[in-house]
C-alpha cells in the first residue's frame, strides 16, 4: 500500500535530516530538491546511509515544474521544500506581484496541489512511499512585503490541503519529530 507523508516545521528544525534518515535503508530512493544544491549536511547523511546500507539514491536538483515526471520507476521519493516549489510556481504564474488577486492565488494553489497529486498517483502506481518536506508558515511573523505575504498565504493553504490528504503528518521542532496525524 502506498504512503504519503508530510513533514512540516520551522527552518533548520530537522525535517530533511529526519526524512533522509527515515529512508536510509531503502535502495533507489529519489531525492528531489527544488534548490540548486543539496545542503552539505544532508548530502553527507545521504552518502553515509548509502555506504552503510549498500544502497544507491538518485538526486535531482533544480526541480521547477512537473515533479511527477522525474519519478520514473522510483518507489521511494523525498520532495525537499514544497515551500520553495510554491515560490517557483508563484513567480512563474505571477511575475509582477501587483497583478496578484484572489483568482490568481487560487489558480497557483490548484496548480501546486495538482502537481503533488500527480506525484502521489505515480507513487501509488508503484506501491511506494513519498515524503514531502515543507515549512510551517503559522509560526512566523506576518511579512509586510506583498510577495512574501502572498507566498505565505499560498503555502498555508497548500500545506493544509496536503496535510489533510496525507497518510501521516509530522511536526519537527528542535530536531525532534512529533507525529500529529
Amino acid at each position: 500500500m502506498s504512503k504519503s507523508i508530510l513533514i512540516t516545521g520551522g527552518a533548520a528544525s530537522g525535517k530533511s535530516r529526519w526524512a533522509v534518515t527515515n529512508y536510509s535503508h531503502y535502495d533507489y530512493v529519489l531525492y528531489l530538491r527544488t534548490g540548486d544544491a543539496v545542503d552539505p549536511d544532508i548530502m553527507h547523511r545521504i552518502e553515509y546511509g548509502n555506504n552503510q546500507n549498500g544502497v544507491e539514491w538518485d538526486i535531482v536538483t533544480g526541480v521547477a515544474d512537473n515533479p511527477a515526471e522525474k519519478i520514473g520507476d522510483h518507489k521511494f521519493v523525498i520532495m525537499d521544500r514544497l515551500n520553495d516549489y510554491a515560490e517557483i510556481v508563484m513567480n512563474k504564474m505571477c511575475p509582477d506581484i501587483s497583478d496578484m488577486n484572489d483568482e490568481l492565488m487560487k489558480s497557483i494553489e490548484r496548480n501546486i496541489i495538482s502537481d503533488i497529486e500527480n506525484m502521489r498517483e505515480r507513487i501509488a502506481e508503484l506501491d511506494g512511499s513519498m515524503t514531502i518536506i515543507t515549512l510551517e508558515t503559522g509560526l512566523s511573523i506576518a511579512p509586510n512585503d506583498l510577495r512574501q505575504t502572498a507566498l505565505m498565504k499560498i503555502i498555508g493553504v497548500i500545506n493544509q490541503r496536503i496535510a489533510n490528504s496525507s497518510n501521516e503528518v509530522y511536526f519537527s521542532a528542535s530536531g525532534i519529530q512529533f507525529k500529529i496525524k
